[in-house]
């Protein structure tokens, strides 16, 4: 679940902080005039949205040049300017730079992440090291530099309103974190080691969607055992959209991997299946990331080291949430050992099936899925596939909106196709309004199905986010997921745990929504909170509430029967040792890499001998094996801070507890008032710790995630 903002994820881990703004426009860029459409004004109803129907991988080099050109005429005129710097002439001018580029990494994010083709990324190649010069012009600039120190210094004598004062820390922080304040010659090698990453990034990215891309299992009628009809008819339709008429297409996303190894009785594809997903990246051939990896370390802690810091992750979590490595070492070896010995309680369950169905097996790692699958049926009788049928897209987006609705008090209304451009024909757009004033708060794209050119996994984002500095603006927001798309006429039916993905990805997007700050800045994130919201917001798919009015089977009608809803309930904790051993495995080996000396470091060495360590069970992987982890390393937004949703979910589950201790449970209206007000209208305007303080009462405390897992409480 990639849970921040896709252009803050492209346009924060290339381009410096500074540029990375919502799209307010200055006078300057309404006066001009493009023939280039990518820069071109956003017209049109609700403050102009992009023009994604007139947007084309052509116009991207020449409108990314054009926004960074304009970008850095702006930083000069602040750079520059001769009078005394003020938070007003400074910061504030810094605030609303760099407005056109910002547009621009809009269509550039669907480019990369919605609509990727070969063409784009070799333009993207090109582009890397470019946006890394640019992002050095920026954070190397003297003077610019010299003008926000000034600031900084006077307003810790003389403090600024609370949140100006916290625009100028973070920037402040941000230029002498990326290296302000080193000599000429240190700033020219970091700005080399900024070019060179850039460009391994990008080529680390391809490489994963190479694979994902190329690797596809066909099946013939003979090998469809155990899988549903819906996605036997899915498989049926992307196998003959890619040519192949008769078969069925297993596609290397998550998507399509997860539900062929939870259903599929041949065994033999299974393993083909978990072998291709799980070797993303690591064929050994010219798209292997083993060596680009290894390289990104020796860069990364060669630039930290010129800045004084002993290790990445030094310098890294200093600004977040855990601010060393250690407490966030201490939370997640605080977790394992619960974790890995449920796996072993899970795989027992496992082999004691497989050994009483004589199928004369040792439980592999394309066998837990299946297995699992068995013992949920047998321990609570629970069928995921029967639950399944209960979980409709479009009955799911209907429980978003009413939770969004109950808690936020948004009123969702579907835009005519059409009426507002969109990038491809499976995206749709609703208005978001207020329901008691009908005060507009912005437009929600969906992007929901996979295809070829789209990255994996789900992911929100916004277009536009919200400010007030110039007057306020609406907020332009997006999900994205890869669910397989039906043959036409079926309904969309998810898991459960995709639809919990659904939720969380929607919280981000009520994250926006719910924005209330005046500088762009200050709708930055600390990776280790960030994704707290979102992981709260799964809470409600489980409320009565939205299992009573949504969840009904998609051909009959019918609710989910009571006895059913019990079973999950019961079921909660099912399964918790391979989904929390398979997460905190790749937020271990983040950690651990970047601690690492990574002199002569051997990536798949150092994989398999750190999971060892840790003593890994050896029927399951890692979630993201190194060779495809694109959190960490497809850019630097989760690097050394993976571990960041287990701190966030410290923070849900205690946050959960008080809305059930809450009179009115999970709909509680003081509660969800305090939600809005200190948790998601905030955004960073204040500190994260605080501000849940003011919510809760007091910090989170593990025991209730504990609880959540349903694993042994530590005792005090």
């Amino acid at each position: 679940m990639i849970s921040k903002s896709l252009k803050a994820t492209i346009l924060c881990s290339i381009v410096l902080f500074a540029s990375c703004k919502d799209n307010t426009k200055s006078k300057d860029d309404m006066a001009t005039s493009y023939n280039n459409v990518l820069l071109q004004e956003w017209t049109g109803p609700y403050q102009g949205v992009p023009a994604f129907d007139k947007m084309n991988y052509k116009d991207i080099k020449e409108a990314m040049e054009t926004g960074m050109e304009l970008s850095l005429k702006d930083i000069d005129a602040i750079a520059n300017n001769t009078e005394d710097p003020t938070f007003e002439n400074t910061i504030i001018a810094l605030e609303a730079s760099g407005d056109k580029l910002n547009d621009v990494f809009t269509y550039y994010g669907i480019l990369s992440s919605n609509m990727s083709s070969p063409e784009f990324r070799e333009i993207q190649a090109e582009l890397a090291p470019k946006l890394s010069e640019y992002n050095s012009k920026i954070s190397q600039n003297e003077a610019l530099f010299k003008r926000i120190k000034t600031v900084y210094d006077t307003s810790q004598q003389t403090p600024l309103e609370a949140d100006q004062q916290r625009v100028v820390d973070l920037t402040y922080k941000q230029f002498e974190m990326n290296g302000a304040n080193l000599d000429a010659e240190k700033k020219k090698r970091y700005a080399e080691i900024n070019k060179e990453l850039s460009s391994l990034y990008t080529k680390f990215s391809n490489n994963v969607l190479h694979d994902e891309e190329n690797y596809v299992t066909y099946l013939n009628k003979n090998q469809l055992g155990g899988l549903s009809e819906s996605f036997i008819n899915s498989a049926a339709k992307i196998a003959t959209d890619k040519g192949q008429d008769g078969k069925y297409a297993i596609t290397n996303t998550r998507s399509s991997m997860d539900p062929f190894l939870t259903y599929s009785t041949e065994r033999n594809l299974r393993k083909i299946v978990w072998t291709n997903y799980y070797a993303r990246g690591d064929n050994g051939d010219e798209y292997d990331n083993n060596k680009i990896i290894a390289d990104i370390l020796k860069l990364r802690k060669e630039r930290v080291g010129l800045l004084g810091y002993d290790n990445y992750a030094e310098w890294r979590l200093q600004d977040r949430m855990a601010k060393t490595p250690q407490n966030a070492m201490d939370l997640m070896e605080a977790v394992w050992p619960a974790a890995i010995a449920r796996v072993d309680e899970e795989v027992a369950d496992m082999q004691a099936i497989a050994d009483a169905n004589g199928d004369n097996i040792k439980i592999e790692p394309w066998d837990y899925r299946y297995y699992a699958e068995k013992v949920r049926q047998k321990k609570y009788d629970l069928d995921s596939d029967e639950v399944k049928q209960h979980l409709q897209l479009d009955k799911l987006t209907e429980a978003l909106f009413y939770t969004a609705g109950r808690l936020f008090n948004y009123k969702f209304t579907p835009i005519e196709k059409g009426k507002v451009p969109v990038f491809h024909e499976d995206v749709n757009v609703w208005e978001v309004t207020d329901k008691d004033s009908g005060k507009h708060i912005g437009l929600w794209y969906l992007d929901p199905f996979a295809r070829e050119g789209k990255r994996s996994g789900a992911w929100a984002t916004t277009y536009r986010s919200y400010t007030s500095f110039q007057g306020e603006t609406n907020v332009l927001a997006s999900n994205n997921s890869n669910f397989v798309k039906p043959a036409p006429g079926e309904a969309v039916l998810v898991s459960w745990d995709d639809a919990e993905t659904f939720f969380h990805e929607f919280g981000h997007a009520l994250h926006f929504f719910s924005s209330n700050v005046r500088y762009p800045t200050l709708n930055g994130g600390v990776r280790d909170y960030t994704e707290f919201q979102s992981q709260l917001l799964e809470r409600w798919l489980s409320t009565d509430e939205v299992i009573n009015q949504f969840l009904v089977h998609h051909k009959t009608g019918e609710p989910i029967p009571a006895a059913l809803v019990e079973k999950i309930k019961k079921a909660s904790t099912f399964n918790q040792g391979f989904g929390t051993t398979e997460y905190l495995a790749s937020a271990l080996i983040d950690m651990k890499l970047h601690l690492a000396d990574p002199t002569d470091i051997d990536i798949d060495t150092f994989e398999r001998e750190t999971l060892a360590e840790l003593n890994m069970p050896d029927e399951l992987p890692m979630r993201h094996r190194t060779p495809h982890f694109g959190h960490v390393f497809s850019g630097e937004g989760y690097a050394t801070a993976y571990y960041g949703y287990m701190w966030a979910d410290v923070l849900t589950s205690d946050a959960s507890e008080a809305f059930r201790e809450a009179p009115g449970g999970f709909y509680d209206a003081d509660l969800a008032d305090k939600l809005v007000k200190y948790l998601f209208a905030p955004r960073n305007s204040m500190d994260p710790a605080e501000a849940y303080r003011l919510f809760r009462g007091r910090d989170a405390k593990i025991e209730a995630l504990m609880r959540d897992r349903g694993f042994p409480v530590p005792q005090s």
